[in-house]
């Protein structure tokens, strides 16, 4: 496979905007705001106007006077959201469209001179790289493995959710590298369809027989009568909207020359919620158990072919998801140009979409946090840096790992990545896909082969890799956990789940600091990992992490295929140590998913020590002896004595109170800490 027919599955936008300059009152001589020019594509018809106040109908047709352009609001009015509206300033962004024999950059200058406007930027050509979906011909007896909890038959191809070190995947893979998403399905939660996950990207195929019944429905909207039955200002908005076309969505638009939709938007959105144990094809993070309790995907399109992913497209589509009942936003979009600061993007080309995030954020859909939670692709230009929007410092950014559990070499990292996740990576081996991401596809898109032809396969599902890949991880991470907290009736705050998701890590500079160069097996180039250390985020995002935040449990960390000592300090403080333990217990399902085995310390005869009822676990000077044999997680319940040497009550002398504590238990290939590891 060559080079350049990788996927570069985040879109990457070339944009030219306006810097903001002090606005000036009518009658004084005008100051004209510089151009920032950041590219030559820009719309010649249309310039984005954001006033200092609203406009009257009469303001609004006054500024149109004689000046040869149309003002339309950015954002439509939702009715009880003015109060929000304002508050973010989103009445009070027009699009000003040109006549045709207007210059762009003369009315620029001369709208910025307005005394009330308060910013001007130039409407953006987006510019994309996606190649089509890779695919290979599935086997068609093939099965889920037998330990799964679900009946997926390309679960065990997905390495990125249990990664068993299968050879297959490449020669280079890592036992653990892997979202620990299967226990959580197994024990706590598969989703919940009230917990609604905004695909801002391509149209979602809503069709597709692995995503129709975990797609989000208006249920105020007749599909295809033409008519904006719930009064919303979108025509037939049943799966989501087209804010390219200003219509429904739409998946498979391609042009004469072949560009066009490449699956990127159906990819990401069969990676957060695809339908698990239904028999048919992959799985995803909160696609449920196959009992109608998956998350559900709002198509937010705003690429359409070769066309969209300008600002003001993207900030519609960001503000109807929150208007229409989203709590997680999935961006696997970016812009390829640098900035040095959030500000400089702001007044660049990012006013708009900010301002719509941060509607987004302070949009209440669900009962568990006051707002909403934004996820951005970090970026694919392998640059020591996060690209903007995901490098906003309030917005979650995502960096992409490998199933060998290291940088991928496309990844961006370092300052604004946040957090990172598996994107998939080619080059492990000569014509190796199944290193790359396993999603749905839609089966009209031409897909790539290794021989560089595209065609149609007929295949609903393929690879691909990116941050693209790494973001939908996350985001499906996220919408898992609120289903959790759903389920238990806890709440939080917006900011609160924010730091609980980046706390939910495993260790990723570890296995940096272990591993010399990447080589790759088709480039023969090594890739130094050194630039990589403390770069990646807090680490690797882990799904039994998360829940465990979300419960409140201390979460131990043990080393697959070893017995050892594990301090339970973090269970039952400093004093752990001097304190008598009275029982402790391993549920079967926690043997089973660790593969723990029966082990005794060795010096169990010569100092006391409390063991479990089967042989699986001792607790002994404030320390847990275990010997599990699988990654997995899992809980185990240990008691004590706080305050004396035995039970207090009855006719006993004077004693001590029961102590309990619930325990998680993580079992990986190498010891990450405890969910602390790696550097923001």
């Amino acid at each position: 496979m060559k080079g350049k027919y990788m996927l570069l599955a985040a879109a990457m936008l070339s944009m030219l905007s306006c810097r903001r300059e002090p606005s000036v009152q009518d009658g004084v001589p005008p100051v004209q705001a510089p151009i920032v020019r950041l590219s030559e594509e820009i719309a010649q018809d249309a310039v984005l106007v954001k006033f200092s106040s609203a406009l009257s109908e009469e303001e609004r047709l006054e500024v149109e006077d004689g000046r040869g352009v149309s003002l339309q609001k950015i954002f439509p009015s939702t009715p009880g959201k003015e109060e929000l509206e304002r508050r973010f300033g989103l009445d009070r962004w027009y699009e000003a469209t040109l006549r045709e024999d207007e210059d762009v950059h003369g009315k620029a200058r001369e709208l910025s001179r307005l005394g009330r406007v308060e910013l001007v930027q130039y409407a953006s050509i987006a510019q994309r790289q996606a190649s089509p979906a890779f695919t290979a011909a599935f086997p068609q007896d093939t099965r889920a493995e037998a330990a799964s909890v679900f009946n997926d038959p390309y679960l065990s191809m997905q390495w990125h959710y249990r990664n068993n070190a299968n050879a297959a995947v490449s020669p280079k893979v890592a036992y653990g590298a892997d979202i620990n998403v299967t226990d959580v399905w197994a024990q706590l939660s598969c989703g919940d369809p009230e917990i609604i996950v905004a695909v801002v990207d391509e149209g979602v195929k809503y069709t597709h027989p692995d995503l129709r019944d975990n797609m989000w429905m208006n249920p105020g909207e007749i599909f295809g009568n033409g008519i904006d039955d719930d009064g919303n200002g979108y025509v037939d908005d049943v799966y989501g909207y087209n804010f390219v076309t200003n219509g429904p969505v739409s998946w498979d638009t391609v042009d004469s020359r072949g560009i066009g939709d490449s699956g990127h938007g159906t990819h990401c959105a069969g990676i957060i919620a695809a339908v698990n144990n239904n028999g048919k094809g992959v799985a995803g993070v909160a696609g449920g158990s196959g009992k109608g309790d998956g998350c559900r995907i709002m198509s937010c399109q705003i690429f359409s072919g070769a066309a969209g992913g300008s600002s003001s497209i993207t900030g519609r589509a960001i503000k109807y998801a929150a208007d229409m009942g989203a709590s997680v936003l999935s961006c696997s979009f970016g812009y390829g140009v640098s900035f040095t600061s959030d500000d400089a993007y702001v007044k660049s080309v990012g006013s708009v979409e900010i301002d719509a995030v941060h509607y987004f954020e302070a949009t209440c859909n669900n009962p568990v946090i006051d707002g909403g939670i934004a996820v951005f692709a970090a970026g694919n230009d392998g640059h020591a840096y996060a690209h903007y929007p995901g490098a906003y410092h309030d917005i979650i950014s995502v960096s992409a790992f490998g199933p060998d559990g290291l940088p991928t070499y496309y990844s961006n990292y370092g300052p604004g990545c946040n957090i990172s996740a598996p994107g998939g990576e080619a080059y492990h081996a000569v014509n190796r896909w199944e290193s790359m991401v396993l999603s749905t596809i839609p089966s009209e898109i031409p897909s790539l082969g290794f021989n560089g032809d595209y065609n149609k396969t007929g295949l609903d599902y393929g690879y691909m890799q990116g941050t693209s890949m790494a973001c939908p991880h996350v985001s499906g991470i996220v919408a898992l956990g609120l289903s959790y907290a759903k389920k238990l009736g806890k709440t939080f705050r917006r900011d609160e789940f924010k730091q609980m998701i980046l706390s939910s890590v495993n260790d990723i500079d570890s296995r940096i600091g272990a591993s010399g160069p990447k080589t790759y097996a088709y480039s023969q180039k090594d890739l130094p990992l050194g630039p990589y250390y403390h770069q990646m985020g807090t680490g690797a995002i882990d799904a039994w992490r998360l829940m465990m935040h979300i419960e409140g449990l201390p979460t131990l960390t043990a080393q697959t295929g070893r017995q050892q000592w594990i301090d339970l300090t973090a269970a039952f403080g400093t004093a752990s140590v001097s304190l008598t333990y009275i029982d402790v217990s391993v549920p079967a399902q926690t043997v089973e998913s660790l593969g723990l085995q029966k082990i005794r310390p060795a010096d169990s005869g010569k100092y006391p020590a409390t063991e479990d009822a089967g042989g699986y676990a001792y607790v002994q000077f404030g320390r847990l002896y275990i010997h599990p044999t699988k990654i997995g997680s899992g809980k185990i319940h240990v008691s004590a004595v706080g305050g004396g040497d035995h039970l207090g009550g009855g006719g006993n002398p004077p004693g001590g109170m029961e102590m309990c504590q619930e325990i998680s238990l993580i079992a990986r290939d190498a010891d990450g800490g405890n969910g602390t590891g790696g550097w923001l």
